[in-house]
């Protein structure tokens, strides 16, 4: 029986899939109690990570292949493509270059956020590395750090199947080969996943501490502040002001680093308040409630595009459905907001559409409605399951590897 049930959920402790009841089994001292062998949480976790670090070993080997095939190399693909370049040379160089290009368009280092670069260029420091190498290394890291807190939150909100089931789909999403890249995702998502762990967890400083991070790490990230606060201010509400000093403080954190970013380069641009979205502006990015998202669509339908256009799309609409799922599964306030916040500026937002599916890797409370379903499908069709992860595995890996060695679009 144990063989029909997918690896990865029977390392989770999800083994039985018969509709007979098993024996009970007591516990010594405790009569009439059930004991079942369960793993320590450390081990589960690792088993989580292991999961993780296996399909993104695959998808970046499917990459390599056929890079291999066009006569590229797959670490220089990975390490400096799109941002990756940006962000290297902020790390070696500092703030201040500016690329022109039509009128009306200046792109500017300052839209990036400090902390990557920052990280990046301590990793030069210490290491022999190449800045590719050093960016890789850093983005690696970070996604094996998520990858541990996506599975905390997961396995204290519905068990370690789930938890693990949670690591396993955000390790297969259709861009997840972005977290295999010298791109700032990873480095968001993990700050994020244990802010909001904090926040279950009710460890309010630690809460605000990292998610003054996330907010030095994208401009995204100040989703996870959004977070922090509405969950302390429920609280505040909740308890009628009666609140431990450390939810204030938490509190307080929280939004820091994402506002001392944006001030800062208001100031160096000659307008503390609207300097950076002056950037983002000249950039090309702006929230226009969706308007321009409307307008690339369609164009789209009207003129078609590249494979990677309608695949945003349908992304992005799986995203909003994936929202509507978990409202009603009565997720846990922070989630909610995190992964409205997040969808919010994606779907909003205006300029480079074909990014909005990376945009969205963060935002991993959407696939726990998904999780659930999956470990209650192994549960009862284990084969079923072993299908559904391969369709998504075989569409991860393909398409990840299409998107940066042949999609030709910014990512």
């Amino acid at each position: 029986m144990l063989a029909n049930v997918p690896f990865f959920l029977q390392c989770a402790g999800v083994t039985h899939v018969s509709t007979l009841p098993r024996p009970s089994v007591t516990e010594p001292g405790r009569p009439g109690t059930k004991s079942r062998a369960r793993p320590h949480p450390a081990v589960a976790m690792g088993t989580a990570l292991g999961v993780f670090l296996a399909v993104r070993l695959l998808g970046v080997a499917t990459l390599a292949l056929l890079a291999r095939r066009t006569g590229r190399h797959p670490l220089a693909l990975l390490g400096r493509s799109w941002d990756s370049l940006w962000y290297l040379g902020i790390a070696t160089h500092g703030y201040g270059h500016t690329l022109p290009s039509r009128p009306g368009v200046i792109y500017s280092d300052l839209a990036f956020f400090p902390l990557y670069p920052r990280l990046v260029r301590g990793v030069l420091a210490v290491t022999p590395l190449s800045g590719g190498a050093a960016g890789l290394l850093v983005s690696w890291t970070a996604a094996a750090v998520a990858a541990c807190g996506i599975y905390a939150v997961g396995a204290r909100l519905h068990g370690r199947a789930v938890g693990t089931a949670l690591v396993l789909l955000w390790g297969l999403l259709p861009h997840s080969v972005v977290l295999s890249m010298a791109y700032t995702e990873p480095v968001l998502t993990a700050f994020a996943a244990w802010s909001l762990y904090a926040v279950l967890t009710e460890r309010w400083v630690w809460a605000g501490a990292l998610a003054t991070l996330a907010g030095l790490a994208r401009p995204n990230g100040f989703a996870v502040a959004a977070a922090v606060l509405a969950a302390a201010a429920y609280e505040i509400w909740r308890r009628r002001g009666k609140v431990a000093h450390r939810l204030w403080t938490g509190a307080a954190l929280a939004p820091l680093g994402w506002s001392a970013y944006v001030l800062w380069v208001g100031r160096r641009r000659g307008d503390p308040l609207g300097g950076y979205f002056e950037v983002q502006r000249q950039w090309g990015s702006r929230f226009d409630f969706g308007r321009g998202s409307l307008q690339f669509v369609k164009r789209m339908l009207l003129h078609g595009g590249p494979l990677v256009s309608p695949m945003t799309l349908v992304i992005v609409a799986a995203g909003v459905v994936l929202f509507a799922l978990l409202l009603a599964d009565r997720a846990p306030l922070p989630l909610v907001v995190h992964a409205g916040v997040l969808l919010l500026i994606a779907v909003g937002g205006s300029g480079f559409f074909e990014s909005k599916p990376r945009f969205l890797l963060p935002a991993f409370p959407l696939l726990i409605p998904l999780a659930r379903a999956l470990v209650r499908t192994a549960r009862a069709r284990p084969r079923h399951a072993t299908v559904v992860v391969g369709a998504l595995a075989g569409l991860s890996f393909v398409y990840g590897a299409y998107l940066v060695v042949l999609g030709g679009r910014p990512l």
